[in-house]
């Protein structure tokens, strides 16, 4: 089977991208600002809120929203997996389709089920990250409804409590957010069916726009100075 030469740079390219942004990401947000870590911050005064609560039909319903976010990209993932699978049976078709389409590359039959096979690889590990972030959900619920109430604020065990849920939670925010990144990648396999170099450049551009969400954008500048907030709320309850 040959295997072009640009072919095998735009998938590693795409590789790299992937791996290494996650990699880069992860190690980032222990000494940044970022979604991650101001969101962790945020589940952390969350879930000490809730301990001093005896009613807790707000965090339910919290709670069922993200659920529901997350099982709507969980069956919507199963969905497209379908559509794909059903293109391995229509390659010629695909393959004329693409022929016709200017500046595209030549299609090969080979490699044109290859990419099938990287689309169809991303969507299955997309689907088990959201339902992996759907029983974590189901977890934190579990604890949720197993934790006592403390309205005093001072039982340090419950606090310690309340911070395990906090990272359920944020595990489970993980998940879904590996999904989700999943999703924009797939994007970028969209481009290597027309040429290698469109892959590479849409690759980098998927980089761009993740790196600048989750790092720089208004959003993360609004949820950091909304954490500042809370820690100085926290400071003076403490010295009152």
């Amino acid at each position: 089977m040959s295997f072009p030469v640009l072919d095998l740079v735009s998938l590693t390219c795409f590789f790299v991208c992937w791996i290494g942004y996650t990699s880069f990401a992860r190690r980032k947000a222990k000494t940044t600002n970022c979604i991650a870590r101001c969101l962790h911050q945020h589940r952390i005064y969350w879930m000490n809120e809730l301990i001093g609560r005896e009613i807790r039909v707000g965090e339910a319903a919290l709670l069922a929203n993200l659920e529901r976010n997350i099982t709507f990209f969980a069956s919507t993932t199963m969905l497209i997996l379908a559509g794909v699978l059903t293109l391995f049976a229509q390659v010629d078709k695909l393959e004329s389709v693409i022929a016709t389409i200017p500046f595209t590359a030549v299609p090969n039959h080979t490699m044109i089920q290859l990419k099938l096979v990287l689309l169809t690889f991303i969507f299955v590990m997309a689907f088990f990250q959201f339902t992996w972030s759907m029983r974590q959900y189901g977890f934190l619920n579990v604890m949720i409804g197993a934790a006592p109430v403390d309205q005093s604020g001072t039982d340090e065990s419950l606090k310690s409590y309340a911070l395990q849920m906090a990272i359920v939670q944020d595990q489970a925010a993980h998940s879904y957010n590996y999904g989700l990144r999943a999703y924009y990648f797939s994007m970028a396999v969209l481009s290597w069916f027309f040429h290698p170099i469109l892959f590479i450049g849409v690759s980098l551009l998927v980089v761009y726009t993740l790196y600048q969400r989750e790092f720089n954008s208004k959003a993360v500048i609004a949820i950091t100075a909304a954490m500042q907030v809370l820690s100085e709320h926290k400071g003076h309850e403490h010295r009152a």
